[in-house]
């Protein structure tokens, strides 16, 4: 299974935001919306970084929550995304191994949508249940 039939099924609906908005800003679309991250793009739509719930409390761990600074300041710019053509499997092990809940995923350098882990892993599910299905549907059938 490919990230695009998971974004197919998902939806492509996201949310971003400049780096130079201010973190108070990105808080409210995260609360508004539901959602763990945002992504911070440039000009043309490509990711420059992310700004996650743990980014946020990482900084408000500090003792002091910068509301106002640019999210350029506590966001992750070190991000890793995703393609279209990428395939489920490893990309699922990759998050899972590095401890990433939110992977933007990117196609000719523009953000087209974000997915999250329970996203891919309830994929996988379905894709999981729809083989046994078949493998329960030969057997019978034999």
């Amino acid at each position: 299974m490919k990230l695009q039939q998971v974004l197919a099924t998902k939806g492509r609906e996201i949310f971003t935001l400049s780096p130079s908005a201010p973190v108070s800003e990105a808080i409210g679309i995260l609360a508004e919306n539901n959602i763990g991250a945002i992504v911070a793009i440039d000009a043309t739509g490509a990711p420059e970084g992310i700004l996650s719930e743990r980014d946020i409390i990482r900084a408000a761990a500090t003792g002091t929550m910068p509301y106002e600074s640019a999210v350029a300041d506590l966001m992750t710019r070190e991000i890793i995304t995703g393609s279209p053509d990428d395939d489920l499997e490893p990309v699922l092990r990759i998050m899972t191994a590095r401890h990433f809940r939110h992977l933007p995923v990117v196609e000719e350098g523009r953000l087209i949508g974000m997915l999250t882990l329970s996203d891919l892993v309830k994929a996988q599910m379905q894709w999981l249940q729809g083989a046994v299905e078949n493998l329960e549907t030969q057997l019978l059938q034999s």
